[in-house]
């Protein structure tokens, strides 16, 4: 991951922190984002892209704790899947060099 991904990660769980810590976790308790300290930039918009935030009227947000949970779930899947290629590519590499001694 990208310094500037891992930064754009790490804002979008402020995000969802702070629509955790009021409670805007159902289209009723929806919030305008500045009421709770949250920019609308790219992290944001990330988030409403990805159904995470979504809005209930105009200007008033809540979280969908199911598609935050369901993005972290693949986050996590490619995370994992790009480890194992990164292993599976040392390992040959290994093989190779050790056949070339």
């Amino acid at each position: 991951m990208s310094a500037a991904a891992a930064v754009i990660v790490a804002k979008e769980k402020r995000i969802v922190e702070a629509f955790r810590q009021v409670g805007a976790v159902s289209p009723a308790a929806a919030v305008p984002p500045a009421a709770i300290g949250v920019a609308e930039r790219v992290p944001f918009r990330l988030l409403r892209e990805r159904a995470v935030l979504r809005e209930a009227a105009p200007g008033m947000f809540y979280l969908d704790e199911p598609s935050w949970e369901a993005l972290r779930a693949m986050r996590r899947r490619i995370a994992v899947i790009a480890l194992l290629a990164a292993f599976v590519v040392l390992a040959f590499g290994l093989l190779g060099w050790l056949r070339l001694s």
